[in-house]
């Protein structure tokens, strides 16, 4: 159970968080063809422009809607609208992200939070309000979707860490959507890594300790931190790190995460850090002990071989 993973973790162990905070992204608007639709606000480029998606609702859950074009604009609530720019992608159609253009009488941040949901792609009928979609260590709003690595901590486990002499170092990247379900590389995303994380991670790397990443977006962060003599600096920008199964990691030793999709990116940056071996291994094992995926799923936990 996940209540015990201070039996996994040893003196001196950093654990790297995500202080990032969800924020309602998604609206249901009209297509065309008289079908239901969702526009997920995915990340912010400049003052009223975006990075969106838009997913066709069929049934209980989203799919991908890859009949955009340019110039064609979507209705909001408050006769605000969005408006499709171009692709984000060029001429690949493969995740179907649009740079758009965001027109609201009222400030973005205040009419989202009045008027968009938080980002569902299965069981949307069912609606959770936005706290199910924070985690112990939500301080900055900012995600469209959920970091879901820090929501299984409670303030009874991280006591239980501390006490056992776990370091915490805290950074921060906003998440984007995360439906990379046909190995795109992922997009750029906002992320800072002040002084005080930086020094907690060289200092444990240079005693060797174990840097132990919760979720991809940590493992992201960080690995795009480093300098060229592999020391973690402040970072304040976008990434645009791509860790695939061939990159080398710098920095993290083990990471926590969830259960990702076939094809997804994620899948590649733990296949980096374990192997295709190792990784094939753990997920044949969860799928016959019907473990969970996706937000609310279960953990996945990648230590290095003692």
């Amino acid at each position: 159970m996940f209540r015990d993973i201070d039996r996994y973790l040893v003196e001196g162990d950093v654990l790297v968080v995500n202080l990032s905070a969800t924020r309602p992204s998604a609206f249901r608007i009209p297509l065309p063809g008289m079908r239901s639709g969702v526009v997920h606000f995915s990340n912010k480029i400049r003052d009223r422009q975006w990075l969106i998606e838009i997913r066709e609702i069929a049934g209980s859950k989203t799919i991908r809607w890859k009949k955009g074009k340019e110039g064609l604009a979507f209705q909001l609530p408050e006769e605000a609208s969005i408006t499709l720019k171009k692709r984000f992608y060029g001429d690949r159609e493969q995740l179907n992200l649009w740079i758009a253009e965001f027109h609201s009488k009222k400030e973005q941040e205040t009419f989202m939070a009045e008027y968009a949901q938080p980002i569902q792609y299965d069981k949307i009928n069912e609606s959770y309000p936005l706290d199910y979609y924070q985690t112990f260590f939500s301080v900055r709003p900012g995600s469209a979707e959920m970091p879901s690595a820090g929501r299984p901590f409670t303030q009874d486990v991280v006591e239980n860490l501390l006490r056992k002499g776990v370091v915490f170092a805290r950074i921060l990247l906003h998440t984007g959507v995360s439906s990379l379900e046909e190995d795109e590389v992922p997009y750029p995303e906002y992320m800072e890594l002040e002084e005080n994380a930086a020094s907690i991670i060289n200092n444990a790397k240079r005693e060797g300790r174990r840097i132990i990443a919760v979720g991809t977006t940590a493992v992201r962060a960080v690995e795009s931190a480093v300098d060229e003599e592999d020391k973690v600096v402040p970072y304040k920008g976008n990434t645009d790190l791509f860790i695939g199964s061939d990159y080398r990691m710098k920095i993290i030793d083990g990471v926590l995460t969830g259960f990702h999709e076939p094809r997804a990116s994620h899948l590649h940056m733990l296949q980096s850090l374990a192997g295709f071996e190792h990784i094939e291994r753990a997920y044949q094992t969860a799928i016959a002990s019907e473990y969970y995926w996706h937000q609310f799923g279960d953990m996945h936990l990648i230590l290095p071989a003692q």
